[in-house]
């Protein structure tokens, strides 16, 4: 089924999910990489491009996994779980959908904001513009601050989120992981 169902997440949403996972491990990795201090200039100004292509990516789709949330059908938790658990997740994922918007417009407004004014050039398709932001070394400061704080705030929420998956999947034997594995085994 390509819908949410009461007791299921949709392939829409699985998709989503695995796919900006996918992104935001491959961007966490690429952003240590390409600040690295011994890296070789060409090589960084590439890694850089793709870092923000792979962002823009990531920032579109997170925006898409957001309306389609709100706008869709949610399944019911799992049973068992207590109204401490349900809370807790509940605000472990608006934390997460906050977060996969939060870090790609910073890394967008640090590029803005960056007095090198270097453009960003999605996939060498198209250039997206700066947001309309005060380029100064001040500011660039401060975005990469922001950016790096939700950027690891993220990576840290994305490990917590894993590991409570695994625990319900590997000790509690419940249907948390697999229903965002292969969603519902019904038609629709």
């Amino acid at each position: 089924m390509l819908r949410n169902g009461a007791d299921a997440f949709g392939w829409v949403t699985i998709v989503l999910h695995w796919t900006i996972a996918v992104l935001i491990a491959g961007l966490l990795v690429l952003g240590y990489i390409m600040t690295r201090p011994d890296i070789d200039p060409v090589l960084q100004f590439n890694l850089f491009q793709w870092h923000k292509s792979f962002g823009f990516t990531a920032l579109a789709l997170s925006a898409i996994r957001i309306v389609w949330w709100l706008a869709g059908k949610h399944p019911a938790p799992v049973a068992g779980l207590s109204a401490l658990e349900k809370q807790a997740s509940s605000a472990v994922h608006i934390l997460l959908a906050c977060l996969t918007l939060a870090v790609p417009v910073t890394g967008w407004a640090l590029a803005s904001a960056s007095t090198l004014d270097i453009p960003s050039f999605f996939f060498d398709l198209v250039v997206i513009p700066h947001l309309p932001l005060e380029k100064s070394a001040v500011a660039e400061a401060s975005w990469a601050t922001a950016h790096a704080i939700f950027a690891y705030s993220l990576g840290a929420l994305a490990i917590l989120h894993a590991g409570a998956a695994f625990h319900h999947h590997f000790i509690r034997h419940d249907a948390v992981l697999v229903r965002m594995l292969r969603g519902s085994r019904r038609d629709g």
